[in-house]
């Protein structure tokens, strides 16, 4: 097997040494030819992405008016560069600072005549909060809508970071997103290397029942990132009575609501966890680790200080 991948990669370095070789016999462009070249790359339209209902969504030039549906892909748009683009957003957009003074479309509830009569060239749904009915009527109108997949890995959020670049004319930027995300991922990871494994129960809502974390999610990812054990076995959003909640006893309690956390310290019934005992409740950023977009390292460390607080004083 060694024998085999010494050949490998020996043709691969001959093959590379040929192409430049063969690069030196070229005639050496003109200023106006590279200026020709690099515009031809810049303009890939039309183009045609798949979206998360499986219709193929085709684009004949670079969208100029976009319309976003979710939080999410309002911070992949910004982070592309298209701030200028963004022409309206949600009631829940909150990062960058810049939405505020983007026009507003409604919240859970969609003002589908107003995305319409703001002409979009595209408008980014989102598989987790975008009814049929809402597509079927904006597309009824001549609005192209792409609906983005409800991404539960970080390996499908990089893919819709690239889906939306290349929609958008702005394929390179979201490369570059997808690596600054890994190259933080993996400073994380190189920080608590080492460090004693540790569990954490995240809670996402303590009143009136307890909703948490489960495997197979998004932010079940995040705490595997950083080597802490997920307290809760059961998949997806399970609700918690509180005699269980008490038994998983986990090290350290994440709620993704700052004012769960003394809902929790201050429950007698929870008296005797370690977590509460030690004091180890600590709220997470919420929106970093919820939002499946360019801020996932963000929401990573936030995890980090609070199951590691020593490593990030």
């Amino acid at each position: 097997m060694k024998k085999f991948w010494s050949i490998f990669m020996a043709m691969l370095l001959a093959t590379g040494l040929l192409a430049a070789c063969g690069q030196d016999d070229k005639e050496p462009q003109t200023q106006d030819e590279t200026k020709v070249e690099s515009q031809e790359e810049v303009a890939a339209f039309p183009v045609t992405v798949a979206d998360s209902l499986g219709r193929e969504i085709t684009l004949e030039k670079t969208p100029e008016k976009i319309v976003s549906l979710i939080p999410s892909n309002t911070e992949i748009l910004f982070a592309l560069g298209l701030g200028n683009e963004v022409v309206a957003v949600t009631d829940n957009d909150d990062y960058p600072p810049e939405v505020a003074d983007k026009e507003k479309v409604g919240g859970y509830e969609l003002d589908i005549e107003k995305v319409i009569s703001l002409q979009p060239d595209i408008v980014f749904a989102h598989g987790m909060n975008t009814e049929q009915a809402a597509v079927e009527q904006l597309e009824a109108a001549g609005v192209t809508v792409f609906v983005v997949k409800n991404a539960s890995t970080f390996e499908e959020t990089y893919t819709t970071i690239q889906e939306i670049g290349k929609l958008t004319g702005k394929v390179e930027e979201a490369q570059k997103i997808e690596e600054a995300i890994q190259t933080k991922l993996a400073e994380l990871q190189a920080k608590v290397e080492g460090q004693e494994e540790k569990s954490a129960f995240v809670v996402v809502g303590a009143t009136p029942d307890i909703y948490a974390v489960g495997q197979n999610t998004f932010m079940n990812e995040m705490l595997q990132t950083i080597n802490v054990k997920n307290a809760v076995e059961a998949d997806g959003w399970p609700m918690y009575s509180a005699e269980d909640f008490v038994a998983s006893n986990p090290s350290t309690i994440l709620v993704t609501y700052a004012d769960d956390v003394n809902t929790i310290l201050n429950n007698p019934a929870f008296a005797e966890m370690d977590a509460v005992k030690n004091g180890a409740v600590y709220a997470i950023d919420d929106a970093t680790t919820n939002r499946q977009g360019p801020r996932i390292a963000d929401g990573v460390e936030s995890i980090a200080k609070a199951i590691y607080p020593d490593l990030f004083k």
